[in-house]
């Protein structure tokens, strides 16, 4: 049994045009109803599985039509389960038709470029599954939170203040709207994890000698700025979520949630594209079956 897709989008979809509150998206969501949770991590488990299946044929399909590409965009605060996210999620299909690239600090020359040009250089050719573990949002967010990396942008006349922030988003809706309107398929998948969570996490870094190479202090220091970095999301969310290229809202306190969720939205937007497999002309069928006539006379 696959997770219905448009249950999934209903639930955790940032409506466009509509006031977005992150107040009114629990992180610690698990189901509804009266319901164990090991019930509910064993029933998660079942649906992951079968929609890690479901999205290895429709991968398939995607690549052989040659037609759409599909960029998959992780923004969370640390620990929020990004990696482990796209591991399960990405785990059955075929490696040779998704590239993930990881946004770190700018380099010198992207520096040198407008923020959006090293996810420009990024984005899938038709055919394959890119994913932005984070991306150009990192602009509306920890350049936001951090305005001194502003300055180091060196951008001529930047106008200080809401402005800056507002002509980004009308950037960004721009650089999305025109990816769908060529053909990439574009989700964008907020793990909304709780601070409580977070703490606990980097918590059990700390604690386990073989996570410690998962630890920065640098993300305590971060978490020192968890209201700003909310206020961010929210604005950049409700700017942002449109119906070309939504915004998905998961509940990243309990992981097995989160991946199935991610699972049923990524393997539901590529069977959403209506895509065939290529048809195969008179000509092609007199070569395939020349070549079983040759095959079964040897």
């Amino acid at each position: 049994m696959l997770l219905d897709f448009a249950k999934v989008q209903q639930a955790f979809r940032a409506a466009p045009g509509k006031k977005f509150r992150l107040a009114d998206h629990d992180p610690g969501w698990a189901g509804d109803g009266d319901i164990p949770e090991k019930q509910r991590k064993e029933t998660a488990a079942g649906l992951l599985a079968a929609d890690v299946e479901d999205l290895a044929g429709m991968q398939e399909l995607l690549w052989a039509s040659d037609t759409w590409s599909v960029l998959v965009i992780f923004q969370a605060m640390d620990a929020a389960g990004k990696d482990g996210a796209i591991k399960a999620v990405m785990s059955g299909v075929n490696p040779q038709g998704v590239e993930v690239t990881s946004f770190k600090k700018p380099s010198d020359e992207e520096l040198d470029h407008t923020f959006l040009w090293r996810c420009m250089k990024r984005v899938p050719e038709r055919g394959r599954i890119g994913i932005f573990n984070r991306s150009y949002y990192e602009e509306v967010l920890v350049v936001r939170v951090h305005e001194a990396l502003l300055e180091a942008q060196r951008i001529p006349g930047v106008p200080s203040g809401s402005r800056t922030w507002a002509d980004r988003f009308d950037d960004i809706n721009a650089f999305e709207r025109h990816l769908a309107r060529n053909g990439t398929a574009i989700v964008k998948c907020f793990l909304n994890v709780s601070r409580r969570e977070q703490r606990k996490r980097f918590l059990s870094r700390i604690d386990e000698p073989d996570k410690h190479w998962k630890f920065s202090p640098a993300d305590v220091a971060e978490r020192q700025h968890w209201d700003s970095y909310m206020n961010a999301y929210e604005e950049a969310i409700a700017a942002t979520s449109t119906d070309l290229a939504p915004w998905y809202v998961i509940p990243a306190d309990k992981k097995w949630v989160s991946r199935a969720v991610v699972a049923a939205l990524i393997a539901g937007t590529i069977r959403g594209l209506g895509l065939e497999w290529p048809k195969v002309d008179a000509e092609k069928r007199r070569q395939i079956d020349e070549a079983r006539r040759l095959l079964e006379a040897e």
